[in-house]
């Protein structure tokens, strides 16, 4: 990997995301913060991708067994997505996800998932050893506590990968906030998703953000 590597924006062209066991029961046994607002951020991520077209790879421990159906959040935005059924927990070690990831092409891994000191780390650590890039969405990841979230993350970043918010990752991947193409679509996420901020954006000039010099044309 070229020391260079993160010093390149994130790019929707050249991204790949891994959600990681986001099921309920492993929502259950997270205490790294609020449930809803986690929650909130894995849709909004999850919808980002699918809106700039980002190949999404969908994984979970036993899905039918013992971690549960994939969060509704996941499922309303990737319906017809099939979900990698694991044993392993390091994702990166389950070859079905392995290999659909690396399929894509795509060079820039991004990953979330529960737990972050275990689903995350783990898959994270495994794709940097082989030079991979890898980041990590920390708000639509959580730990058992908030000390193994934040352990986890550590862990991660000391290895060399970069941990992100998934509104971080929208604005990587928009860049332009008068882009035609996907203005709409992220306005929309942002209103659902982005909280108070969000819910204000594009409001007073016609429900769409557009760029001042192209108003002014």
């Amino acid at each position: 990997m070229s020391s260079h590597a993160y010093k390149t924006l994130l790019s929707p062209h050249e991204s790949v995301l891994v959600l990681i066991d986001h099921q309920p029961r492993m929502l259950a046994g997270g205490s790294s913060g609020e449930r809803e607002t986690l929650c909130n951020n894995v849709a909004g991520l999850a919808r980002t991708a699918n809106a700039f077209g980002v190949p999404t790879v969908l994984t979970g421990i036993a899905p039918e067994a013992f971690g549960g159906t994939l969060l509704q959040e996941l499922t309303d935005v990737f319906r017809d997505r099939r979900v990698i059924s694991r044993t392993l927990i390091n994702a990166w070690a389950d070859r079905g996800v392995r290999d659909a990831v690396l399929a894509t092409g795509r060079r820039q891994i991004i990953i979330a998932g529960l737990w972050s000191e275990v689903g995350v780390v783990l898959p994270a650590l495994s794709a940097l050893e082989e030079g991979r890039e890898v980041y990590v969405v920390a708000d639509a990841s959580g730990g058992t506590s908030a000390e193994a979230h934040q352990l986890g993350l550590q862990r991660v970043t000391q290895a060399g990968g970069v941990p992100l918010t998934w509104l971080q990752l929208l604005g990587e991947f928009q860049r332009d906030w008068a882009g035609e193409e996907t203005h709409a679509t992220v306005e929309a996420i942002l209103h659902t998703h982005g909280g108070a901020w969000g819910r204000g954006v594009g409001m007073g000039r016609g429900g769409a953000v557009r760029g001042t010099e192209r108003d002014a044309s």
